[in-house]
């Protein structure tokens, strides 16, 4: 019996889809999404390269408009605000962490962490905290001073899952986060990912080819030919 329940729902598509134009062909990428996303719910993405998962994150996340229908996230209707509200609500609500890392390479470990929450208008001195107390969860309390380059690949996926998690998201969209890792590095990664998340109560979409890694989440999606083939929780 499966006995994950979740309620309130944090992100909703509905009939979502995306073309896109390219030498005068309209692509259609995707076709009639709908998704519902759980506060504290984990769900895994898959599918064949190319076929619309990049893109479905792009629109959950509000960097990509869909050519039709209706994206709500935490209770507003994005269909009905401006660019400038979709950053704002974007940079306060949802942490993002890509295949490459996407840390700038002039600043430490811990500038990485404080920028995002600086933006959004935290003081220095708390988002210093702050950054200390995720960076250190995450086992990198020894690397603060340390700049990209001078990290191994999995403690710099580390810092940007650090850098999504700065200013307490609601949701964090993950996509092949740890695609450019070794499988054991991968797997140690993603399982400090999940029991963060879950600890806190974050929602995330995790964009993935990893099966192994899919299955340890609460509900398998598997994209196809721009369609939600299969949907299925994980008991």
């Amino acid at each position: 019996m499966n006995n994950k329940v979740f309620n309130d729902k944090i992100l909703t598509l509905n009939k979502i889809s995306h073309t896109y134009s390219q030498n005068n062909n309209n692509i259609e990428v995707l076709k009639d999404i709908n998704l519902e996303v759980s506060k504290g719910e984990i769900i895994a993405l898959t599918g064949p390269s190319g076929t619309g998962k990049s893109t479905l994150l792009n629109i959950a996340g509000l960097l990509e408009n869909p050519s039709n229908g209706e994206v709500n996230f935490c209770g507003t209707n994005c269909n009905l605000i401006d660019e400038e509200q979709k950053t704002i609500l974007r940079g306060k609500n949802i942490g993002f962490i890509f295949q490459s890392h996407r840390l700038f390479p002039e600043f430490s470990s811990i500038e990485n962490v404080m920028l995002p929450q600086l933006l959004m208008g935290v003081n220095k001195k708390e988002s210093l905290s702050n950054a200390k107390e995720i960076l250190s969860t995450l086992g990198l309390e020894k690397r603060f001073s340390f700049r990209p380059a001078n990290l191994s690949g999995g403690e710099a996926q580390r810092v940007a899952i650090a850098r999504a998690l700065a200013n307490n998201p609601n949701l964090i969209l993950a996509d092949e986060p740890t695609g450019n890792l070794d499988p054991v590095t991968a797997r140690k990664v993603f399982e400090l990912l999940h029991k963060l998340v879950k600890s806190i109560g974050i929602s995330c979409i995790i964009a993935t080819h990893n099966l192994d890694l899919a299955n340890s989440m609460d509900r398998l999606i598997t994209l196809e030919n721009g369609f939600i083939k299969n949907s299925k929780l994980i008991i």
